[in-house]
């Protein structure tokens, strides 16, 4: 990277809000951030595009510097070509945010997943590792293998949704029992879970703080999630025998019982015993990764020679 610094701005798309940040690179300042809720359903669609144009473009108008480039990252599929593939949270699979925000400053479009773990890889916890396998686990779970410090994106653009397929068997007695991975241990299927067993209004974060305090149900509903992302997890460590695993995401920043339990249940469910003691790792930029990572693919973008 050049040591000339440059400002760039990011954008995370998030399940719950949307980040619009100003980083300085190649050291990975995050100047200045704004945070805006994400609207859900039809609201998450066309006017919302808009809207987030506008605010971006404000944004930029108010500082004194002149960006390079503009990265948006999204919680949705994004292909090879940095089109949005998919309206699981964000309607936009049948728009155009590129040309959109092509308007403002050249801009480059990437899965929220993939940004986070380039950011961790250039950035963060990654830095020193050839490869690993990065989880990310916010409001949903999402995944991606990083190969020399680069993500790997797959044919189509598409490997990132290690917890959105279900996992169906049948039960003792005939009873087939589907479960899907972000329902029991993603930021809002924790959410939902909890307010099932008498927790109402309790999020995912809540929740955690309560079964560390001692709290029986949300223990039982925290050690079934951890248990469901670690045999997710060893399956993968038993695939793709990565050099270490890197977890990020807003549920990931907890300690206790949460973080202990995943570890723990990762290496019960990796079946080489030299696999086993792989490192376990947090991801270290917290709630910016995806943030840094838009960015750093705008940064690379802008100037071929960072590719």
């Amino acid at each position: 990277m050049t040591s000339e610094p440059t400002t760039v701005i990011g954008i995370d798309i998030g399940g719950t809000k949307t980040a619009i940040g100003a980083v300085r690179l190649p050291d990975g300042e995050v100047l200045e951030k704004v945070l805006l809720p994400t609207p859900t359903g039809e609201a998450s669609g066309e006017s919302f595009l808009a809207d987030l144009a506008r605010q971006v473009a404000a944004f930029i108008d108010h500082r004194e510097d002149k960006p390079l480039a503009l990265g948006v990252s999204i919680c949705e599929l994004v292909d090879l070509g940095g089109q949005v593939r998919s309206g699981h949270r964000v309607r936009w699979e049948e728009l155009d945010p590129a040309a959109r925000f092509a308007e403002i400053l050249p801009t480059v479009i990437e899965s929220d997943v993939r940004a986070a773990a380039l950011a961790e890889a250039r950035l963060g916890a990654g830095r020193r590792l050839r490869q690993f396998f990065y989880l990310n686990l916010g409001t949903g779970i999402s995944s991606c293998l990083v190969l020399g410090g680069a993500p790997h994106a797959g044919h189509r653009g598409h490997a990132l949704a290690l917890a959105s397929s279900p996992i169906s068997v049948r039960a003792p007695g005939g009873e087939l029992v589907t479960q899907i991975l972000e329902d029991v241990a993603g930021g809002e299927g924790l959410a939902r879970l909890a307010a099932k067993i008498g927790l109402p209004g309790r999020s995912a974060k809540e929740l955690l703080a309560l079964a560390d305090e001692g709290d029986g149900p949300a223990q039982s509903l925290v050690l079934d999630a951890a248990r469901a992302i670690g045999v997710s997890l060893g399956l993968a460590v038993n695939i793709l025998d990565p050099e270490a695993v890197i977890v990020g995401g807003g549920l990931a920043r907890a300690e206790g019982l949460f973080w202990q339990a995943i570890q723990r249940e990762t290496r019960a469910h990796v079946w080489s015993a030299e696999t086993r003691s792989l490192p376990i790792l947090k991801g270290s930029l917290g709630g910016d990764a995806a943030l840094l990572g838009a960015a750093l693919r705008a940064y690379a973008m802008s100037s071929p020679k960072l590719r």
